[in-house]
């Protein structure tokens, strides 16, 4: 790859990025936490000043537990319980990753915990959809839904079908979440199994808080066709004393078949699927040529943007704009949008926003020399 070139704030926001990995309950703006909890007298937040909550629910967060992680969800989840609510919160997600330069994503939410205001699943998709939809009017963004059941219920089945339901009017595929460990996938075989029947597409969360058997079962069990972070799957990489990498039986199926590595370096390190930035596994990855994707995960719980974790590995491990290009296209052809759409986004979007920024970066270095 590439020697490491400066890549700065503004140029890494303007690059065209693509997000597969984003949950619609972990990214909403503070202030909109604190109005949508006005409207519907919800008072069990931790405070009313919009800086102190989004630096609650970082600190929160960042307790190298995946259980813990995910406590911060309920006061999210709880306001977001009217159709109304829901579709503000899409629109704005939809809004906010414009703005951060991301011309394509897949944000992801389980309908089941959106249903205690009395809305029907199918009125929850609606309402994410048409929120999707206002807020990316007139913005060069394209947004998917990924309809997820959470593996703890038992209701993937159900979702599933809902998933299937709506995928000519903006859903794309369909996702199991929540805590790893006591919840295999192979739990919810019949759901996959329809998704699969109805050549549709589905990711499963996998190889975050659980090790190698979770990635097993996700891949030979279930038929995944993306891993939902899939860290742990340099359990299966051994880096001997002189630098020589060998890969397991697992690894190399995973990177011999390309399989998308969904990969959320911060919020690994908050939930302690890895020690810290400089030890995180996607360097390692990216260097072996898996099939790695750079994601968010929960922006506001990890208080992060797709920006800002690209500025992250640009300062741990030096990655330049042939590298940033290198992993958005790999999330652009592992994208569940129809193939003429993501073709049309790279050609389009993708590779002449990249021409573009080597263009201005060639002529500010002309201009210093």
């Amino acid at each position: 790859m590439e020697q490491a070139v400066a890549l700065d704030p503004g140029m890494i926001r303007r690059a065209p990025k693509v997000l597969l990995h984003d949950h619609l309950d972990g990214g909403l703006r503070p202030a909109t936490v604190l109005e949508l909890a006005s409207e519907v007298n919800y008072r069990d937040l931790p405070t009313i000043d919009p800086d102190e909550l989004a630096r609650w629910f970082t600190l929160g967060a960042d307790r190298k537990s995946l259980e813990l992680y995910l406590d911060g969800f309920r006061h999210t989840v709880s306001v977001m319980q009217t159709r109304d609510a829901i579709e503000r919160v899409a629109a704005e997600c939809a809004e906010d990753l414009a703005a951060d330069g991301v011309v394509y994503a897949e944000v992801r939410m389980a309908p089941e915990l959106l249903t205690d205001g009395g809305l029907s699943l199918d009125e929850v998709v609606s309402a994410m959809l048409g929120g999707f939809r206002r807020g990316s009017a007139g913005r060069p963004i394209t947004i998917g839904l990924i309809v997820t059941a959470m593996r703890q219920a038992a209701r993937s089945v159900e979702i599933a079908e809902l998933a299937v339901r709506h995928r000519d009017a903006g859903v794309v595929g369909f996702d199991i979440a929540g805590p790893e460990a006591g919840y295999p996938p192979t739990r919810h075989l019949d759901a996959f199994n329809l998704i699969a029947h109805e050549n549709f597409h589905f990711t499963i969360h996998a190889g975050e808080g659980f090790g190698l058997p979770s990635i097993w079962e996700a891949l030979q069990w279930c038929g995944a066709e993306r891993l939902g972070h899939g860290v742990r799957i340099v359990d299966d990489i051994t880096v001997g004393p002189d630098g020589r990498v060998a890969l397991g039986r697992l690894a190399s199926y995973v990177r011999d078949t390309r399989v998308p590595l969904e990969m959320c370096p911060t919020s690994n390190v908050h939930t302690g699927a890895a020690q810290s930035i400089g030890e995180h596994p996607i360097d390692l990855l990216r260097r072996l040529r898996f099939r790695v994707t750079v994601n968010t995960d929960n922006r506001l719980m990890s208080g992060i943007s797709l920006s800002t974790e690209f500025a992250t590995l640009h300062e741990a491990f030096g990655i330049g704009v042939d590298d940033m290009e290198w992993l958005t296209l790999n999330a652009m052809k592992s994208a569940f949008w129809p193939f003429d759409g993501r073709l049309r986004i790279i050609n389009e979007q993708i590779k002449p926003g990249y021409a573009s920024l080597r263009a201005a970066r060639a002529a500010a270095d002309l201009a210093t020399a």
